[in-house]
């Protein structure tokens, strides 16, 4: 299965995925919506910024996923993470504050990233607000080029 994962553009995280430091996609629930049970290691994961076009390619590794308690347990769980997700020994205050609340949280594990020709893909049928998609192949989503003829 192919996967986008749509990032919040302010958080700047897609350079960190580039250059190796950001190993692992965190994503926090109050409900279980993809990609909870539905992403495993083989899967494609494509990222992109919000707004923009998708432009990183990585081959899922693994996947950890948590049934989160309360808040305690959710920044207990997060500082596992913080160093392959973010980078930082210091969980930043809008991640605690994204992820209050949550019950639900995925970490997907990956490798082999790469900066791949961007592409702009549909998102019709996901919702304008999604953050991620689940498609059988990304083939199925790539919005097709309109060419001008002169």
């Amino acid at each position: 299965m192919d996967h986008v994962a749509i990032m919040k553009k302010e958080w700047k995280l897609i350079p960190r995925i580039l250059d190796g430091t950001k190993t692992v996609e965190s994503r926090w629930y109050k409900s279980k919506i993809i990609p909870w049970d539905k992403i495993k290691s083989g899967d494609t994961l494509y990222f992109k910024d919000s707004g923009g076009p998708v432009f990183v390619q990585a081959n899922v590794t693994k996947v950890d996923q948590y049934e989160v308690e309360d808040n305690i347990e959710a920044a207990s769980i997060m500082q596992r993470y913080l160093w392959e997700d973010l980078g930082t020994l210091e969980l930043p205050e809008a991640v605690e504050n994204y992820i209050k609340n949550k019950r639900y949280a995925v970490f997907v594990h990956f490798n082999k990233i790469k900066r791949i020709s961007p592409f702009e893909i549909d998102k019709s049928g996901f919702g304008m607000q999604c953050a991620w998609i689940l498609v059988p192949t990304i083939k199925g989503i790539v919005k097709k080029q309109t060419g001008r003829s002169g």
